[in-house]
Parts: structure tokens; sequence; C-alpha cells
């Protein structure tokens, strides 16, 4: 999922873990997730300069397929970003890990949704609701955010897709759509994390490597903290451009 799959918010990730035992609990999947980065903390992570000005567009809307479309994050989805937030826990903190379970979720993601909405306007970042074209139903996140790892990356990609939505290619088909979409203004280098022992997620992270001819990163790796757990995180780099497309 996983943005929309990336940097962790160290100082918040042990809430995550106390707050496990006031949540019901439930068995993780460890599904379609990957970090989606928080604008409002970002400046506590790695930063690169802003993006070329010729490569700047505002967030706009990309119908993938009849069953899929992308939407600009916008608080007008509030209430059902947070249903699928919900229903998503506790995997869901795996990409959102800046969120602190001990305060009240929902402004949190209001926060969240207003900066990237007010920033996706300008081309600084970009968010996009996952949604079920035919009755607007909300399926996950996926965006773009400039919280890098790598020496080479402008852009790092996150998303997740709710539980219930899981295993049917909406991350697949939402990652190969923004991809696409980012690499119509210039050529770009997108840098994707994803934790090896997240095999969905892996899957997902490998297969879209091979298809847009990506690489492995080893020097990109890096060590997050989800939760309480410190993994190392493995970096791979996909080139977008107006002349590259999947295979």
């Amino acid at each position: 999922m996983n943005t929309f799959q990336a940097a962790a918010l160290l100082v918040l990730a042990s809430h995550a873990s106390a707050a496990q035992s006031r949540r019901p609990r439930r068995r993780s999947s460890k599904g379609e997730t990957d970090f989606i980065t928080n604008p409002l903390y970002a400046g506590m992570m790695r930063w690169p300069s802003p993006p070329n000005i010729m490569h700047r567009r505002a967030t706009s809307s990309i119908r993938v397929d009849e069953g899929l479309v992308l939407r600009p994050a916008s608080k007008s989805h509030i209430t059902e970003i947070v249903e699928a937030f919900e229903e998503t826990w506790p995997d869901v903190i795996r990409a959102m890990p800046w969120i602190n379970p001990d305060n009240e979720i929902r402004p949190q993601i209001e926060d969240f949704i207003g900066d990237t909405e007010r920033k996706g306007r300008t081309g600084l970042l970009h968010h996009w609701i996952m949604i079920r074209p035919w009755d607007g139903y909300v399926i996950g996140l996926i965006g773009f955010d400039r919280v890098t790892r790598s020496d080479r990356a402008t852009w790092n990609l996150g998303y997740w897709v709710r539980s219930s939505e899981q295993r049917h290619g909406y991350a697949r088909r939402s990652i190969d759509a923004a991809l696409g979409w980012l690499g119509q203004v210039g050529e770009l280098i997108v840098e994707v994390k994803v934790d090896p022992n997240n095999a969905p997620g892996s899957k997902t992270v490998v297969r879209t490597v091979r298809k847009w001819k990506g690489e492995r990163y080893v020097s990109g790796d890096s060590a997050i903290t989800v939760a309480g757990v410190r993994t190392i995180h493995e970096c791979h780099l996909i080139e977008v451009g107006p002349n590259t497309s999947p295979v």
C-alpha cells in the first residue's frame, strides 16, 4: 500500500508498541503497506532540496481503470480514511509510524491530510486516496514525499491498503499508475523501501522494481523502528520519465 510504503519517525514508534495492549488484538498479516511519512514531522528526517520547478505540478486525479481511481488527498474523505485506518490497525502503523496511538487518531490524520493537500497544490508532495469509483469506497492511500534515505532518489513512495481489500491488486495497480503520472514531467528517481520480513509487501516491491527496470540499492538500506521493533529495510530505486514505461 503503503500511500501512498520511506522513513519512520523513531521518536513516536515506542508509543505504537505500548498502545497495542489497549487496542483490539488481531493477527498481523504484514499486508500491503509501506511507509507514508507525515510532512509535519519530516523535518526530523533527511530532506533533500525541493524538486526542480520544471518537475513540479499540482496533484491531479488518476483514473487507473474501471475499478480504481486515485483522488488527491483531501479533508473531504477524513471520515472514510479514519475508518480504513482503524480497520487495518495495527498493521497500518507500519505505513504511518508517525501516528501516536496514545492520542486521538482523527486529529493526527486531519493534520496529515490537510498539510499534504496544501503541498499537493504546489507540487511539493503528492498523495492520493485509492477510491472505488462506483460508490466512493476508500481502499487506501498512496503518495510520494521528499523524505529519502538514499543519495540518489528525489522522491520516496509509500502506500497502504485497508485490510479487507488487500491481495486484490490495488497496491500494484496504484503504484504503476502513480509512477507513470510522476514520470510525465521529467526524469526522476523514486525510492521504495520495504521490510524483508513483510512477504506480501516484498513481493509487491520486487514485482514493481522488475516491471519498471529498477534496481536494488544496498547503500540505501536503513534501520527503521516500527512499534518498538527495529528492522533493516531494503532500498530499491526506480527511474521514471517521459521515455520510460513498465515492461
